[in-house]
């Protein structure tokens, strides 16, 4: 599941530990205040840092390695120059610094929803039967397409001249269908663009998380393997897709469809959680300030094959 700032709350944890590996746990527990009484290890100008609290550090830092693990005076360097480093940032004005802010604010709203809904996804169970049904409505599927891309910051101008263009396709390819003058697999050679162009469309099989939303449940809808669409747009430009296969539960690896089954499960409860959220709060949006670009045309089945 995506979160803010385009990351997922498995790479939010990450994040720290893949450029310092060494300072994953310090990063996650921080550094605790001196304790009366306890041995100190090392003082990083005015904080201490006890033998007692290093070894905890050190004993939980060793879950994150497999093969060669550091020595603890490598940990205990990591742990002075991230405090060293930490003091000199703040001297600089770093932590007020909006970028910054808001990085910090990102891992900070998923350390939230992990702390909050963490139970709820490791409680999620999923049944073969779960499984199944799921299937039944997002099956893997295998199509070809007639592509004309639309950048992401497309003017009205250059969004006609793709409609137009698609437009222009889509006649010509009903015509040559009908006529047997050319498959959709040729059309699309001749007229496609993207790098699928090469193969006639085909961009072989594909499951419902690997898909724009869009073209996947246009393409689910054709139902019957050979159909053609209409018109589809979707995040990335104009489609015409032809269904080209479809595989049987059997046919796939339960372990995939069931990962999908716990991603949707888990952004329902994620979704649930912060309507309940937005409900205690005072929320108020003016969604008309949003443009966003409809499809074309709704997509329609052709019973046309080829």
């Amino acid at each position: 599941m995506v979160l803010l700032g385009g990351i997922t709350m498995q790479q939010s944890r990450s994040l720290i530990s893949n450029l310092f590996p060494l300072l994953a746990v310090p990063v996650a527990l921080g550094i605790a205040v001196t304790v009366h009484g306890a041995t100190e290890l090392a003082r990083v100008n005015s904080k201490v840092i006890t033998l007692e609290e290093f070894n905890t550090k050190y004993r939980d830092s060793m879950r994150f390695f497999r093969a060669k693990t550091p020595t603890k005076k490598n940990v205990l360097d990591e742990i002075i120059n991230r405090d060293l480093g930490i003091a000199e940032a703040k001297k600089i004005g770093l932590d007020k610094d909006p970028e910054v802010v808001e990085r910090i604010n990102t891992v900070l709203f998923h350390a939230f929803v992990d702390k909050q809904l963490a139970s709820k996804f490791d409680s999620i169970k999923i049944s073969e039967k779960d499984a199944r049904e799921y299937y039944k409505k997002n099956p893997e599927i295998r199509t070809s397409h007639i592509f004309v891309s639309v950048r992401f910051d497309a003017n009205p101008a250059q969004e006609r001249e793709a409609l137009t263009k698609i437009t222009r396709i889509k006649k010509a390819l009903d015509e040559a269908l009908k006529s047997g003058k050319a498959t959709f697999a040729e059309v699309a050679v001749a007229e496609s663009e993207g790098v699928a162009a090469a193969a006639g469309g085909d961009i072989d099989y594909q499951t419902k998380d690997k898909l724009d939303p869009i073209y996947y449940q246009s393409a689910v809808a054709l139902g019957k393997v050979g159909n053609v669409s209409g018109i589809v747009r979707s995040q990335y430009g104009y489609h015409i897709i032809k269904l080209t296969g479809k595989k049987e539960y059997t046919e796939v690896d339960p372990g995939v469809v069931r990962r999908l089954v716990f991603e949707e499960k888990r952004s329902e409860i994620y979704d649930d959680y912060m309507a309940s959220l937005r409900a205690r709060s005072q929320v108020s949006v003016n969604y008309n300030l949003l443009s966003e670009k409809k499809t074309a045309e709704a997509p329609r089945a052709d019973t046309k094959k080829n």
